[in-house]
């Protein structure tokens, strides 16, 4: 997400070595923590649990869109609202056509 180990734990009130055991896995992550550093990645908390192998958790619940969970969901969204309006615009058009053209129907939602 573009951040040292050092601006994460200064952004969570930790020391970049925490964070490196952490990321280690030498330590394990409190929930509290987990949450804080979600907030920081401005992520929901599920956005480290997307490689879960199967079976091993209840997010997303079945039968939910799991679309709009994934880590390469919100990277996206989050890039795209990084665009000014106009780009934005163009690129909407761009992927909707694209959808149009695959003949899956995705085009067809609100604008």
């Amino acid at each position: 997400m573009g951040l040292s180990q050092g601006q994460l734990g200064g952004a969570i009130g930790l020391t970049f070595q925490q964070v490196q055991k952490y990321e280690r896995g030498a330590n394990r992550v409190s929930a509290s923590v987990l949450y804080r550093v979600a907030q920081v990645l401005d992520v929901p908390v599920s956005f480290f649990f997307d490689a879960l192998p199967e079976g091993m958790g209840a997010w997303p619940p079945s039968g939910a869109d799991d679309a709009l969970v994934r880590r390469e969901s919100l990277e996206l969204l989050r890039h795209y609202y990084r665009l000014a309006g106009g780009e934005r615009r163009q690129v909407y058009a761009l992927v909707k056509a694209m959808a149009r053209a695959a003949g899956d129907g995705a085009g067809d939602g609100v604008e």
